[in-house]
């Protein structure tokens, strides 16, 4: 048998290089994929650009006092964010003190195997529906069922706790840690399924192993698995905070619409998102500017927050 000529090895790489149908196939791929990436980044870029625009009289009105200011006056054409600024992270961080605990507790309550299958999934089926319901049913709901059910406890809070300024007021109908509460309730279903999923997809020889060398079952959960799951934790946090600073109807429904800064939970306050939503209707001249601006700021906010949430789940997944 002859072997192949020296210019037909030739001829029969050039055509084999000539067209690869799986690498034409690859870099196509690859020109979609950062086609897509390109153009999500650009719109974001767009969003802000066009914020930016709007927002640059009330900018070279007020400049970064803007920012510390808590006069809001359309009349004389004064604005400041702080009380909004302020009331958007207090409540924020409210909702995270009341949802983390209990989301985590919930995720491991439905990975852990306390009960049967059979009552556990219909538990996580309601706990996702909760993502689904509307963000005004919500604040209708808080409004007319939660608030007024739950006053008696804010009175006695106030009773008991008044002499700390964060139960100096007398609870109203409208305030701060009741929006605060319901908002929680919002966040939940956020850290429930991804703490879930993250549990989950842990390696069984963890628990077998620490089964094995004698922990119990808290042991293995405090001590093996959460550490193990510690940056989709952390990662479900971030995001269910982020979920929170942009919350509009619900809290511009239930947190009162305060603009002041009051140091107690109890009484009225406002938010970024919910000032924008009440007044941007009626807004024009300098005053849609300003809240153009505060857009501009919870913007930031929110990319802030996923920014630090990338950076915290790198970290943790580095440790581990």
């Amino acid at each position: 048998m002859t072997s192949p000529s020296p210019s037909s090895k030739e001829g029969l790489l050039e055509a084999s290089t000539r067209f690869n149908p799986v690498r034409a196939l690859d870099q196509n791929f690859r020109r979609l994929t950062l086609g897509l990436a390109i153009s999500v980044g650009a719109i974001l870029l767009w969003i802000a650009y066009s914020l930016l625009i709007i927002a640059i009289p009330a900018i070279q009105a007020f400049g970064l006092g803007f920012l510390v200011d808590s006069t809001w006056d359309p009349v004389k054409n004064i604005y400041g964010a702080l009380p909004h600024v302020y009331g958007t992270v207090l409540s924020s961080l409210l909702a995270l003190i009341f949802a983390v605990p209990l989301g985590v507790g919930v995720s491991i309550f439905l990975t852990e195997n306390f009960l049967q299958q059979k009552i556990l999934r219909p538990i996580a089926f309601i706990i996702e529906l909760l993502a689904a319901v509307p963000s005004v049913v919500y604040g209708l709901w808080g409004l007319f069922v939660f608030l007024p059910a739950i006053k008696p406890l804010l009175q006695g809070l106030h009773n008991f706790f008044g002499w700390i300024p964060f139960f100096s007021t007398e609870p109203g109908g409208r305030q701060l840690f009741g929006a605060s509460l319901v908002l929680a309730i919002m966040i939940l279903p956020t850290i429930i399924a991804i703490s879930r999923d993250t549990l989950t997809s842990l390696p069984p020889k963890l628990r077998q192993g620490a089964y094995g060398l004698g922990a119990t079952r808290w042991e293995t959960i405090v001590l093996v698995l959460l550490p193990a799951a510690l940056s989709g934790i952390v990662g479900s946090v971030m995001l269910a905070l982020g979920r929170a600073l942009g919350e509009t109807m619900a809290l511009a429904m239930l947190v009162g619409n305060a603009n002041t800064v009051n140091i107690s939970w109890l009484a009225p306050a406002s938010t970024l998102s919910s000032l924008i939503a009440n007044q941007f209707g009626e807004a024009s001249g300098l005053q849609k500017s300003s809240l153009f601006y505060e857009a501009l700021i919870l913007m930031v906010l929110t990319l802030l927050v996923n920014v630090l949430a990338q950076a915290l789940v790198s970290r943790f997944q580095q440790v581990e």
